[in-house]
């Protein structure tokens, strides 16, 4: 039996957690489906990252009213991604933000971005029907932004090119904890369709020199203690290098993508397969690794056709 498209089969609910990571900082996490971090201020929460649709988030404004009852004033988004965005309504929250290239981006790409994962991870998107349509910032930045949410210091920034164009993390200096969005992934695929591979590792580096003492990751489960930190951190920067390289020897050596999937399963299947939505992920990542060692410098635009004619070349 041909296997089913990106996560058209995976239907079951994941167990969801809620996991504080430091004093008022919590990380909403289920079993390698997107994650959300809480903020809880001295006046106010900041939610990171929307989930999917206005359902999804009501999940975790639910877990929320369990530990606070103040408001909701911002919600930052680490990037453009759908189901990273499109449930920011729920949360009624008077700011919304991104970074300047996110934003670019939802103007670029974004309702391809939405029809296309639309159609990869209906499980996600149920309900749909209450997202009011694209979600746009209130505040942009390009390189760092600070909010102090009452006498809690909140910094957002951009430490560099990785999941996508315009990746940014969002530091608590008062704890020491990191909120990376999908620039770190922890035992959950690296989705790579609109990354930049030369780039992401020195963007972890970069979240390394922090130095932090928890991160709540954009996939799997939050990160506490410095060894775990660690851990997720090696863990991403494997994944990444161990997909580009077999699929760049392949593209730089006029090979075709098959011939790239091929060999990059031959790679990866070993180390990665029993992490969460590596199947969903692999096509998309393979497509993204042998365009940039061809030197496409900008990701292309993934569409719902687009998606299907890339799954067609690569079945046998």
């Amino acid at each position: 039996m041909a296997k089913a498209f990106a996560s058209r089969g995976d239907l079951e609910d994941k167990k969801i957690s809620f996991t504080e990571i430091g004093e008022g900082l919590w990380a909403f996490t289920a079993e390698g489906d997107p994650n959300t971090g809480v903020i809880i201020g001295d006046d106010s929460v900041m939610i990171v990252d929307a989930q999917a649709t206005p359902r999804m988030a009501q999940w975790v404004i639910d877990k929320i009213r369990g530990v606070t009852d103040k408001p909701i004033k911002h919600v930052v988004l680490s990037h453009y991604h759908a189901v990273r965005v499109l449930g920011a309504s729920a949360y009624d929250s008077s700011e919304i933000v991104m970074s300047e290239m996110a934003r670019a981006m939802v103007v670029e790409r974004g309702q391809e971005d939405w029809d296309s994962e639309f159609e990869r991870f209906p499980r996600l998107f149920k309900e749909h029907e209450s997202i009011p349509g694209l979600t746009w910032p209130t505040q942009t930045f390009n390189s760092r932004m600070t909010v102090y949410l009452g006498k809690r210091r909140v910094d957002l920034m951009f430490l560099g090119r990785a999941h996508t164009a315009g990746d940014i993390v969002a530091y608590v200096p008062d704890q020491n904890v990191m909120f990376t969005g999908d620039i770190v992934e922890y035992k959950s695929a690296c989705y790579c369709g609109d990354a930049y591979y030369h780039d992401w590792p020195d963007t972890l580096d970069a979240v390394r020199a922090w130095d932090v003492d928890a991160i709540a990751p954009g996939r799997g489960d939050a990160l506490v203690g410095k060894a775990m930190v660690n851990e997720a951190l090696d863990l991403t920067e494997d994944f990444l290098q161990s997909t580009y390289r077999p699929v760049a020897r392949v593209a730089l050596g006029g090979g075709s993508l098959k011939d790239a999937w091929d060999a990059c399963r031959a790679e990866c299947d070993a180390k990665f397969a029993d992490y969460a939505i590596y199947e969903h992920c692999l096509p998309f990542n393979v497509s993204r690794a042998y365009d940039e060692a061809r030197d496409v410098e900008t990701p292309r635009i993934w569409t719902a056709a687009r998606d299907k004619e890339m799954w067609e070349a690569l079945q046998d």
